[in-house]
């Protein structure tokens, strides 16, 4: 076991210099001078806008700026914004506020996507099964903002039981209806995918030994049945949680919540380089430790997936 987490934190090194290269790259082969833009129709002096590129080492090539970047990385860095304030700040004010978002939008996904999803599987072609369906593959359609606007409307404006908007403090309450809009897609996804791999795990012989032994339904459902169809819901949680912290940006926008998604769009609408490359890296981190825990829950699971020496 602690080979292979070795091996796996080596093969993410260069995963992680790839990953914050390319978006290095990406950020500052953008048209347009940032700098200017802070201006905006005013005419900068000079002098100033030449001490401005020497600050954020705009007047280096692009490799010595990556190069500056991921030494003050290694130093706990992340530069400073446009703005003057540090980007650690930045991430510290924000940050926790998506975390918390996403955790919950996951905890929902999770735990409703099963539920539903087993209940399908077992129950297939039955009433339950074909409306999970529809409901499913109504927000697999749906656009994340369509379904934040209807909430809105429905639950803040028509009913009057939740906030249409998040308040600068963002407590758990207020975040419910984000977390339920950005786990909805996820959800649908879940359900599907539960409900196919109960439905294939209840073919299989373990599953009918089980039945002819006598062990009861409250038995194997969830020691046989549950169990071993959730290896491809586990994959697909670990990556979902990526796309949970960046895919907030649109719901945090709409609900006005004050995390990471804000934050970095209007880091890319100012064109700042070393925000948003800071943001990203983080979330590549995350990412990666993630898909690392994951792989480490497939051996709990299933006790036959054993890790190579």
């Amino acid at each position: 076991m602690t080979g292979y987490i070795f091996r796996r934190i080596l093969q993410a090194i260069p995963v992680f210099l790839g990953t914050t290269f390319l978006i290095y790259f990406m950020v500052f082969a953008m048209p347009g001078d940032p700098l200017l833009a802070l201006f905006g129709d005013r005419t900068p002096n000079p002098a100033v806008l030449a001490q401005l590129r020497a600050q954020y080492h705009l007047d280096q090539p692009f490799i010595v700026q990556y190069l500056i970047y991921m030494g003050g990385l290694l130093r706990g860095d992340f530069g400073i914004s446009f703005s003057g304030e540090p980007v650690t700040e930045i991430l510290a004010r924000t940050f926790p506020v998506t975390i918390r978002l996403a955790i919950m939008a996951l905890i929902f996904e999770t735990i409703l996507g099963i539920a539903v999803g087993l209940i399908s599987g077992l129950r297939k072609g039955k009433l339950f099964d074909a409306s999970s369906l529809v409901v499913s593959l109504i927000l697999i359609s749906l656009p994340i903002f369509v379904i934040a606007f209807v909430a809105q409307y429905v639950f803040g404006v028509w009913l009057g039981v939740a906030r249409t908007t998040v308040s600068s403090t963002a407590p758990i309450p207020e975040l419910i209806m984000p977390a339920l809009v950005l786990a909805s897609v996820a959800f649908a996804q879940i359900v599907r995918l539960t409900r196919a791999s109960v439905i294939e795990t209840t073919t299989l012989d373990f599953v009918r030994t089980a039945y002819s032994k006598g062990l009861r339904t409250r038995r194997v459902v969830p020691v046989h049945i549950l169990r071993n169809s959730l290896i491809p819901v586990v994959t697909y949680l670990g990556t979902d949680f990526g796309v949970l912290l960046v895919g907030a940006t649109i719901t945090e926008g709409i609900f006005n919540v004050p995390g990471v998604g804000n934050a970095l769009y209007q880091a890319i609408i100012r064109g700042e380089g070393p925000t948003v490359v800071s943001f990203v890296t983080v979330m590549v981190l995350i990412y990666l430790v993630v898909n690392l825990l994951v792989d480490l829950l497939y051996g709990l699971l299933d006790p036959r997936i054993r890790y190579v020496k």
